[in-house]
């Protein structure tokens, strides 16, 4: 039987998977000209991330409004979403890896559709607008 996910699991995925992509050759050039505090970016990801797994309602914000002023592209999708299922897979057991996954590639889908990137496709579900 697998241990339940905690908040300090999520940490230490945010903190592997952020620290790649501030040296990706790809997601590098598009985060580090806009992200001034990576301290605080992590601490805010593993909000959003913990209110999505665990129903901690720690994150405030709306993730649609964060991504669209910013260079994305339709290829940064698919392998920010490589390099989070790479991530996940190493630092947490099977399970929490794949619900991890599973959850990144609809949010990702909602994000594409959102920035007008992509086609709609069957239902899908918006990003979450968490407030307290």
């Amino acid at each position: 039987m697998t241990a339940p996910l905690h908040e300090t699991d999520i940490a230490r995925l945010v903190d592997r998977f952020y620290d790649r992509v501030q040296a990706d050759p790809m997601l590098g050039p598009v985060f580090n000209p806009v992200v001034e505090d990576w301290e605080e970016h992590k601490r805010t990801l593993v909000s959003f991330w913990s209110s999505i797994m665990l129903g901690t309602r720690a994150y405030r914000g709306n993730p649609m409004a964060a991504h669209r002023p910013h260079a994305i592209r339709e290829e940064h999708f698919d392998h920010w979403l490589a390099l989070w299922r790479e991530v996940a897979e190493a630092e947490l057991p099977p399970e929490h890896a794949a619900r991890l996954v599973e959850h990144a590639t609809r949010i990702g889908r909602s994000l594409r559709y959102g920035l007008g990137m992509a086609p709609r496709l069957g239902v899908v579900r918006a990003l979450p607008v968490i407030d307290g």
